[in-house]
């Protein structure tokens, strides 16, 4: 992403409060991960937001549609999607000693960079699943083994004549 693809001038928006622009934006965002999904390189994201002027400021609303792709957590096989994140800034003039998390305008312009790249990888799954009914891998080679069903299992008959060895310590059966 470049700087400018995300810097926008609000000079002709802040004339009046009440002034809207729409804005919509496809730009790459380049390979952003998380621990086991990430943005694919040479994807865009795209941006659809709304920005209003205030008497001391401008207002940022809209969405960020953001693709992805991971490995599932089940299964392990990749997956894709897309995922849409809200997103509701307020930017405003610094002036000298003010602290908060209020966004900068500057030179009458204001940088959507760093709100999309947060948006984005605020959005990306934690743990994906290729579908909701994922069995995992094969269920049939890996069957999922629960208190119930560990003791289902035949006995080996190597170690079967050890079931008839008790200790002193043992209770008699």
């Amino acid at each position: 992403m470049t700087a400018s693809e995300l810097r926008i001038g609000v000079s002709e928006l802040r004339r009046r409060p009440g002034n809207r622009m729409q804005l919509e934006r496809s730009v790459p965002l380049g390979p952003l991960a998380i621990s086991s999904s990430s943005i694919p390189e040479g994807e865009e994201v795209l941006l659809s937001v709304t920005m209003e002027a205030l008497s001391d400021g401008v207002t940022l609303s809209g969405t960020v549609q953001v693709p992805w792709q991971g490995e599932c957590r089940r299964c392990l096989e990749m997956t894709t999607g897309q995922v849409t994140v809200e997103v509701a800034e307020i930017f405003k003039e610094r002036t000298e000693g003010e602290l908060g998390d209020i966004l900068p305008i500057a030179n009458d312009s204001i940088d959507l960079g760093p709100t999309v790249h947060d948006a984005a990888i605020l959005a990306l799954p934690i743990a994906p699943l290729c579908r909701a009914d994922c069995a995992g891998p094969i269920p049939e080679l890996f069957p999922v083994i629960t208190a119930e069903t560990a003791g289902a299992d035949p006995i080996d008959p190597r170690w079967a004549s050890l079931g008839d060895l008790h200790f002193d310590s043992d209770p008699p059966e």
